[in-house]
Order: C-alpha cells, then structure tokens, then sequence
C-alpha cells in the first residue's frame, strides 16, 4: 500500500531529527575528538563545536513540531552545507576519529551523501517538493 506523501515526511522528519539528537549529543559530550576536523579558519573553535551541538538539539526539536518546522529545515539545511568543509578536511587530511578512523569508504558516501542531507531536510520539512511534486496522493 502505497504511502501519502505526508507520511513519508513525517517518517523523514523523525529519523533526521534522531540522527540530529545523536550529533548534539555527541558534540556537547566529546567536543575535543570534534576539534580534530575543525578547520583552522573556524574562531573559538570548541565554543563553535559547544553552540553546534545546542543549535542541532534545538533544530532537531523545531523540526518536529509543526509551528517551527519549515524554518527548522531551511536552517538544517545551511548547517549541513557549513559544516561540509569540516568533512573534506576530515577527509583530506587522514585525520583518524575514534570508531571511524580513516578510510575513502567513509569519507567518499558521507561526502556524497552530504547533498542527500541538505535536501533531505528541506524536504521533510515540506520547504519543496522535490522530486515528488507531481505525486497526487
């Protein structure tokens, strides 16, 4: 039986917003394994990692509550597309991340995937259609 398309939204929207939580978490509890994919551009980089952390808890929340949703995907959006320089340099400078390491079958899907998350987010908060705006159900 196929699924309305609000469903599949909402079912995006709490897996992103799970994996978000996860992120915050992370950030906010091991900031200096964080640090190591830092660009050395970012200023005060373990406040930036600490706000990160609170910002993805906060969007995360936003993004499953109906008043803040669409604004919590735009802004889910823009972080993933400013924290893709911290992946190509976790990438390009062979830095080794507890329980990743360093390797290309990593680093190749999670920066493919990078794109996939941007509009994942923007999907799932309904700021497009894409690719199913002509789906009638």
């Amino acid at each position: 039986m196929p699924r309305s398309r609000g469903h599949r939204r909402a079912i995006m929207r709490w897996l992103l917003a799970t994996f978000y939580v996860a992120a915050g978490i992370a950030h906010l509890l091991v900031p200096e394994k964080l640090l190591l994919i830092m660009p050395g551009w970012v200023p005060y980089p373990t406040q930036v990692i600490m706000l990160t952390g609170l910002f993805e808890l906060v969007a995360a929340t936003a993004l499953v509550t109906k008043p803040l949703r669409w604004w919590a995907g735009i802004a889910l959006a823009l972080y993933a597309l400013c924290v893709w320089p911290a992946n190509f340099k976790h990438a390009l400078d062979g830095i080794d991340m507890p329980l990743i390491g360093h390797s290309w079958w990593y680093h190749v899907p999670r920066l493919a995937f990078q794109p996939v998350l941007i509009w994942w987010a923007l999907y799932g908060a309904g700021v497009i259609d894409w690719p199913w705006r002509n789906d009638r159900r």
